[in-house]
């Protein structure tokens, strides 16, 4: 017959426990439908967080600037040791018809001379370092043979070149993609938080923008800005003529710019070579360190690790490429945090 136990009552401690337990849970549960939803941050918090992106976009354009320029440099290089190895190999092959062309002589008058042979073997590279003297052939065979062997090193040694060249240019390809991602990354971040305000707020930042443009063409045009003569003036002429002109970074122009893309655009359009990078750029010429010392067209370097450039306009004013959203302008110097000026 079955036993009729009555069921084990849980504890007096753990009734204890799971009713706390429930009621900790009811608390947070009340307490999370009655928190405030997270504030929407304001105008002027979007706009400095996307004015810091931007800055880091720029950081980040700097250094697939000079990738880019580097993979360039790369492909010239390697394409000019390339079409030299091919020459190379042209001369070298007309080197071995010479030699064939010697020992067919031989044979036809009584037979190739055992030195020659050698060479004419499956490993003739080492013929010379396995000949004792070159005495053992004649003078004209000599010449021949010593030929080859150094347009062989020399093959080599650009075959070797070029291989290490192009190990560099694959490094460089990666770093090259890996900084646009960087920059699209920072923009796209960037966008995503401006297009969290309204078309209102958005249309106040846009106007913000427009002041702080307008308010530089005209203190420029009040103080009678000329841009002077030579090479400085030339280009400050060029770059004054792409005023208005949108950011694109990597740009280096005649429809859009970045920072170092339209100060390297104005100087050649002055017939003047000059890096493509700000930080490049800041190493081109004569430094600066006083502002008042600055000429119209000077170059003038800004951060500490000197990511954005522009053109001195003179009374206190650059002549650049903002940032993205932006379009060339001129703009107080003191709006960003000088390092020094580059005379060309």
């Amino acid at each position: 017959m079955a036993s009729h136990r009555r069921p084990k009552q849980p504890s007096r401690a753990r009734v204890t426990m799971l009713t706390t337990a429930a009621a900790a849970a009811v608390a947070i549960s009340a307490q999370a439908a009655n928190a405030a939803p997270s504030e929407k941050p304001s105008k002027d918090e979007v706009k400095s967080k996307v004015d810091k992106l931007y800055e880091q976009a720029e950081q980040a354009t700097e250094k697939y600037n000079g990738a880019k320029e580097n993979q360039e440099k790369l492909q010239k290089e390697i394409s000019t040791i390339q079409d030299n190895v091919a020459r190379g190999q042209q001369d070298l092959n007309k080197l071995r018809d010479g030699l064939g062309s010697m020992a067919a002589g031989q044979y036809r008058t009584g037979g190739i001379d055992p030195s020659l042979q050698l060479f004419l073997s499956s490993h003739p590279d080492d013929y010379l370092d396995k000949a004792a003297t070159l005495d053992q052939v004649s003078g004209q065979q000599a010449d021949a043979l010593k030929k080859i062997q150094d347009k062989q090193r020399q093959l080599a040694q650009q075959r070797a070149e070029a291989t290490a060249k192009l190990k560099d240019l694959a490094a460089t390809r990666t770093e090259l993609g890996s900084k646009k991602k960087e920059v699209q990354g920072k923009l796209a971040e960037a966008q995503k938080l401006l297009n969290t305000l309204t078309a209102k707020e958005k249309q106040q930042l846009a106007a913000a923008e427009q002041t702080r443009a307008t308010r530089g063409t005209e203190r420029v045009s009040m103080g009678k800005i000329t841009p002077g003569s030579g090479h400085a003036g030339a280009a400050f002429s060029a770059a004054q003529s792409k005023i208005g002109t949108p950011y694109v970074y990597g740009a280096t122009g005649p429809s859009s710019f970045d920072c170092s893309g339209l100060t390297s655009w104005a100087y050649a359009q002055a017939g003047v070579s000059i890096p493509r990078t700000s930080e490049a750029q800041a190493n081109a010429g004569q430094r600066i360190y006083s502002q008042s010392q600055l000429q119209v067209g000077d170059l003038v370097l800004f951060y500490g690790d000197l990511h954005h450039v522009g053109l001195y306009a003179g009374k206190g004013m650059v002549l650049h490429a903002p940032h993205t959203g932006a379009n060339v302008r001129y703009e107080s110097i003191g709006n960003m945090p000088f390092q020094f000026g580059v005379r060309i």
